[in-house]
């Protein structure tokens, strides 16, 4: 029997409505399968220029972002979904870090080398520290009760927080970049891509040891895989994530990765490891017998190059600057499976 020009029809769109169906959306499609999901995306205001590192509140769920080229610092309420306050007067804040057994916050500022400490509960400004120039990373470093703040063309300044004073300084070669503590809490490791190499500090002692870094340059973000007893460095040119011991220095993987790197987070719960990246990226590896394997590139948008990983809130935080099409915000990713 022939089939008319109107029952053609009708066979036709019946066919596309079943594909349509069985056909994923394109954005189901993308997500699919991959390990870094994007959840959601909260605005930071009008913020403009560079945004620097994160840090977190996790207690009372609170995102803390350097926005250098605003010069203030964010704070986002993330239970809500939304920038609780803006801090104004700072100078280029670089590094943040929440201290919890002084409750507070310490932003380092790139632009007048001073450290500001907020109280924790109503972000009430309680100190001001003096380093110089160039305040720039944070860390905790709860062994000792102190803080460490690397600054200048090559210092790491211990600072108290009972007095909220510098009590000491540890001299490096060159300006210190990413660093982290170990997972025995007695050395800490300091990228210092001016002098090629990476230093381990006696924490005790305040005795370091060069790491050269041979043919590869601008070491920036650092991570401690704290189980597996390693060091997670990602150099810049060209771009390589490196692995090495924690307690010898022997590297035991390199691997291409992104361009334009500036933070690097282990996730133990999946052995995994995010290197966020001005590219447009993150780049999602995963711990194999020999080392770490690459998994996926997950993307999000250029110059997002600083992140957070949270492991008590099992999720992902991008910095996202402003650009013509695009807010400036935080990009929240749930890690899967």
């Amino acid at each position: 029997m022939r089939m008319t020009w109107a029952k053609s029809r009708m066979v036709a769109r019946a066919i596309l409505l079943i594909v349509t169906m069985m056909v994923p959306a394109a954005g189901d499609a993308q997500t699919f399968g991959a390990p870094l999901v994007l959840e959601a995306k909260i605005p930071l205001g009008e913020v403009s220029g560079r945004i620097d590192h994160l840090a977190i509140d996790v207690k009372r769920q609170r995102l803390f972002v350097a926005e250098l080229g605003n010069d203030t610092l964010g704070v986002v309420d993330l239970a809500a979904g939304k920038v609780l306050r803006t801090i104004a007067g700072l100078k280029e804040p670089q590094g943040a870090a929440y201290v919890a057994f002084a409750d507070s916050i310490y932003v380092a500022n790139a632009g007048d080398g001073s450290v500001w400490v907020l109280r924790g509960d109503d972000l009430a400004s309680i100190g001001r520290i003096e380093l110089g120039n160039d305040a720039d990373n944070v860390r905790v470093d709860a062994q000792h009760s102190r803080v460490l703040v690397g600054y200048g063309k090559g210092g790491l300044a211990a600072i108290d927080p009972a007095s909220r004073t510098k009590t000491a300084d540890i001299r490096l070669k060159g300006h210190p970049e990413g660093l982290q503590i170990d997972e025995t809490g007695t050395q800490v490791f300091v990228n210092v891509p001016d002098a090629h190499d990476i230093e381990v500090v006696d924490l005790a002692t305040g005795a370091n040891q060069s790491l050269p870094t041979g043919d590869l340059r601008s070491n920036f973000p650092m991570a401690i895989d704290r189980d597996e007893h390693r060091v997670l460095v990602v150099f810049r040119s060209p771009p390589t994530l490196m692995a090495l011991s924690s307690q010898d220095g022997n590297v035991s993987a390199k691997l291409e990765t992104c361009g334009d790197a500036d933070d690097v987070f282990v996730d133990a719960k999946r052995h995994r490891a995010y290197v966020s990246c001005g590219e447009g990226v993150v780049d999602v590896f995963e711990q194999r017998e020999a080392g770490y394997g690459h998994l996926a590139r997950v993307p999000t948008v250029s110059g997002a190059r600083t992140s957070l990983f949270v492991p008590e809130l099992d999720r992902l935080y991008v910095a996202v600057r402003a650009q013509p099409n695009e807010p400036a915000a935080i990009w929240v990713f749930r890690p899967a499976p």
